[in-house]
């Protein structure tokens, strides 16, 4: 009988542990990346995965906060929607917190603050500084970006042409389609600086218009979360692991 109830006390301790073993394992959450944000977040045909700063990033937060990360291939589009469906947990691209996206998702600290970048054919030499400058030309941009409403709004070019992905405009604006195409400039410049496209020439006289930070997206009400990560920010901005991880990426 003492035996029996040794196995029983064995059982039960052995299932405890289990149990305990589960209640703490690992959460994973998933990310939304882009695969056409070079150097934020690209698909690397190499290794065949979402790499990038922004997820270099989130992976060093996981660390810091306890989670395991799985990112998520897809447009930039649809990366909101799939935040406020529950399909991601977790927004790590080269998004800003604008006032639109911030009333239906909740944002983290800014990570890294930069403007839009101009692109036309190398054939043109034009030392563009603005808008202005260029009256009555086709220009195109992303879809889901700041810059379609700022570019329809300046009331300066004959068509704003939208488009799914950068790549898309580049490619545009190589064949003549269009005179010229906006997008983030860290990711035109990286683009560019790797021999793609060089047909196009990225203007180094042009002044940005919409300035903007780039941040981290959760749910909206998921502070427990948005706060974990503001922590690791906090951390990697003040022991210079963001620093390495922008240097890193030519930032």
């Amino acid at each position: 009988m003492g035996n029996i109830m040794k196995i029983k006390v064995a059982l039960l301790s052995t299932l405890m542990a289990l149990a305990t073993t589960a209640a703490h394992a690992e959460t994973v959450y998933k990310v939304g990346s882009t695969p056409t944000g070079v150097p934020f977040t690209f698909l690397d045909p190499k290794t065949n995965r979402i790499e990038g700063m922004m997820v270099d990033l989130i992976q060093e937060v996981g660390k810091d906060a306890g989670f395991k990360v799985e990112i998520q291939p897809m447009p930039f589009s649809t990366l909101v929607p799939s935040l406020t469906a529950g399909k991601i947990d977790i927004i790590s691209a080269a998004m800003s917190a604008t006032p639109e996206r911030a009333k239906v998702v909740d944002f983290t600290n800014d990570v890294y603050n930069y403007g839009e970048g101009l692109v036309v054919p190398a054939t043109d030499t034009k030392d563009y500084t603005d808008f202005s400058d260029m009256k009555g030309k086709r220009i195109g941009a992303q879809i889901g970006t700041n810059y379609i409403n700022v570019l329809k709004a300046s009331g300066v070019f004959s068509e704003v042409a939208a488009y799914d992905a950068l790549p898309d405009v580049l490619r545009d604006v190589a064949n003549g389609r269009i005179d010229a195409g906006v997008g983030d400039y860290p990711i035109l410049a990286y683009t560019l600086s790797q021999g793609r496209y060089p047909q196009l020439r990225l203007v180094k006289s042009y002044k940005p218009t919409v300035m903007g930070p780039v941040n981290i997206a959760v749910k909206k009400g998921n502070t427990e979360l948005q706060e974990k990560i503001n922590k690791s920010l906090a951390a990697m901005k003040a022991d210079g692991r963001l620093d390495k991880i922008l240097k890193k990426w030519g930032l």
